[in-house]
């Protein structure tokens, strides 16, 4: 995973309330010193203990236009409903489309996926990592919102290492392991063989 030698720093903007259909949580407002804006939802209190979390880096086919291709739109209503079952949370969402890479180029990946490429293999030929996100950029937000250690739901070990690295204690791992599909078999497996993602534990 590549990243900047420092975390970007990020600025706490508003709060509001945001009805979804799993409850009514908090949404915080933040800003980045550069130009990307993040959100971090919460219910319930979340500076006792080790909240449920999930960092979520942003997907638009997957999240708001329902694509097959990935499993970030069923994850991200997992982790939700989750979060609303266990009745407190967290939910920090990254807007760092296409693991880092943009929409556009992201678009781009995927034409070339259609013609047999696997989703690292896409990223390369188009001169990207595999993964350029920076997970560290969360740690300011859950610092402002008081939250210090994390039950995290990642298959994502390079995430937890990341969280761990910032100063963020992960007391637990949990598995979110949902919308496998005909559609998304291979980027599946090819997360597990390449990126080193845990599955079927």
């Amino acid at each position: 995973m590549t990243q900047p030698d420092s975390p970007v720093r990020v600025d706490y903007v508003a709060t509001c309330q945001l009805p979804t259909q799993w409850g009514v949580f908090d949404m915080h407002g933040f800003e980045e010193v550069g130009g990307r804006e993040h959100v971090v939802l919460t219910l319930g209190e979340v500076t006792d203990g080790a909240p449920l979390t999930r960092i979520h880096s942003e997907c638009l086919t997957g999240d708001a236009l329902f694509s097959l291709r990935c499993d970030c739109g069923f994850q991200l209503a997992a982790a939700l409903e989750a979060i609303a079952a266990e009745g407190r949370g967290v939910l920090v969402y990254l807007r760092q489309e296409g693991r880092g890479i943009g929409l556009i180029n992201k678009i781009r990946a995927y034409k070339l996926q259609d013609g047999g490429a696997d989703t690292v293999e896409a990223n390369e030929r188009l001169g990207f990592p595999a993964d350029m996100r920076d997970f560290r950029i969360a740690r300011e937000m859950l610092a402002h919102l008081g939250v210090t250690a994390v039950r995290i739901m990642t298959n994502n070990p390079r995430k937890i290492d990341t969280l761990q690295q910032a100063g963020i204690e992960v007391a637990e791992r949990v598995a979110l392991q949902v919308g496998r599909n005909a559609y998304n078999d291979h980027y599946l497996d090819t997360k597990k063989a390449k990126l080193g993602h845990l599955f079927g534990l």
